[in-house]
């Protein structure tokens, strides 16, 4: 008979659990706190243990670390009913069976408690400290998956595709990727593929020595060799152009690279990790991307589901992004009212995470009072045929009022013309880019600037779409 131990300071939980997996035919040993499960395990051998992550006294991730060192074969599944997606990569990093949701589905549970039982699992290290990142937030199936891959390949060196839609927040899981790796404490340097002008982009990322064109009066490292021991996120990397594609693929063969003008190999160690929400195979297909570096790429391929699949995940990202944005306006957070969440719910999301957090941001610059309620969601949400929503203008003409009198009342550097202004600029340059897809020639058509000198505005207002998305 295999036994079974259980840790959950949930009495309930911990007798209907115990009764259930009884009921299956396992022996169990039921303990409220780490230190008595230890305790219990001191004088057993169990074949398997389910630990809840919130304890009292020691927490779960400790005790799984104790039970490892005692039983390095002892699968452990890891269980709460908190959706922090950090302590489900570092579990899985530490060698956890699985983790687990609460209120978890009674036959996938049994399922994997048997499938544990029957696994003997292997030492992968011990736990590490790991530095404060945007996390990825979400509790649904779909992320927990995410989570899972995550912490499998955070500890090696393999080359990283992540993919997905636009506005999903594929350069968080770069991210938490790196800082889950024996590379977090070096540089991890993010370069966007179409952001930087194809002229430019060569030398930016190989750097180049002095003479090597008009202007060149001094070596430059680019920023391939300045992430050296790190790791380079390469974004949008369906888009790089051909020319370039060749040198990146020298260097995921050989770990070199060649400034412009140099007259020999430079070798760098660097980890890639790239994304794009690009059909690659069809790119592959048409001559646009190489197939030989598509498959030096696609080493791992991480799969980030768009949030119509994990609509679960809504009300705890537009909490985050409640108390994000509210502290960004000096604003006291607001509460958001159960039917307002039901709304966001019913929503299809074209663009993603990024596309919740405009909604709460325009929100929250519009609200009136300490709630947000369907109204006030309503007003700045788009349309489900993706076009504009058309709103009452004496209505928005208002609430630009009051929240002018509201800034002015405040005082500060906050309240003066040119801080309102600039503001206002940097919400009208922002959402000339929503509604472009991000598209920068687009946006400067649709504001009727250059693009250069829409490009100097991202940079004076620091605006970023990929790098804040959760």
């Amino acid at each position: 008979m295999a036994q079974i131990l259980v840790i959950d300071d949930d009495s309930q939980l911990r007798r209907s659990f115990s009764r259930l997996l009884e009921a299956e035919g396992y022996t169990v040993l039921a303990a409220p706190s780490g230190e008595k499960g230890l305790e219990l395990v001191a004088d057993a051998a169990p074949d398997m243990a389910v630990v809840d992550i919130r304890l009292p006294g020691m927490d779960g991730l400790t005790v799984f670390t104790q039970l490892r060192s005692l039983y390095p074969d002892l699968p452990v599944l890891v269980m709460t009913a908190f959706g922090s997606t950090d302590t489900a990569i570092e579990a899985i990093k530490m060698g956890a069976f699985d983790y687990v949701m609460k209120p978890f589905n009674v036959p996938e549970m049994l399922k994997l408690v048997e499938r544990g039982v029957r696994a003997k699992q292997p030492v992968t290290g011990e736990k590490k400290e790991i530095s404060s990142v945007p996390a990825l937030l979400g509790c649904s199936v779909a992320m927990q998956e995410v989570s899972k891959q995550i912490g499998r390949v955070a500890p090696t060196s393999a080359t990283v595709l992540v993919r997905g839609e636009s506005g999903t927040g594929k350069e968080l899981v770069a991210r938490a990727v790196y800082e889950h790796s024996d590379r977090s404490a070096e540089p991890f340097v993010t370069i966007n593929c179409v952001a930087i002008p194809e002229t430019l982009l060569e030398s930016e990322l190989f750097g180049y020595e002095r003479g090597a064109f008009t202007g060149a009066t001094h070596r430059k490292v680019g920023k391939i060799e300045s992430a050296n021991r790190g790791t380079v996120f390469l974004d949008e990397i369906g888009d790089m152009p051909s020319g370039i594609q060749a040198k990146l693929l020298r260097l995921l063969q050989e770990r070199q690279i060649e400034r412009l003008g140099g007259k020999g190999p430079v070798p760098v160690d660097v980890r890639i990790i790239a994304a794009t929400n690009r059909d690659l195979e069809a790119a592959v297909k048409d001559g646009a991307f190489r197939e030989d570096l598509y498959y030096r790429l696609n080493v791992v391929t991480l799969h980030l589901p768009p949030l119509r699949e994990r609509k679960r995940d809504i009300p705890m990202l537009a909490e985050h992004f409640i108390a994000r944005y509210a502290s960004e306006l000096n604003l006291v957070p607001l509460v958001l009212t159960d039917d307002a969440v039901e709304l966001l719910q019913e929503a299809s999301w074209a663009g993603n995470v990024r596309e919740l957090g405009n909604v709460i941001h325009k929100a929250l610059i519009f609200s009136r009072g300490n709630v947000l309620d369907v109204p006030d969601i309503r007003t700045v949400m788009p349309s489900e045929n993706g076009q504009p929503k058309v709103v009452d203008t004496a209505s928005a003409e208002q609430t630009f009022e009051a929240w002018i009198r509201q800034m002015l009342l405040q005082g500060g550097s906050k309240g003066t013309l040119d801080e309102l202004l600039n503001h206002f600029e940097s919400l009208i340059i922002k959402e000339a880019l929503n509604l472009t897809g991000g598209n920068r020639s687009r946006a400067a058509k649709l504001l009727d600037m250059s693009r250069p000198t829409l490009i100097s505005r991202i940079h004076k207002y620091d605006l970023k779409f990929n790098t804040n998305i959760t």
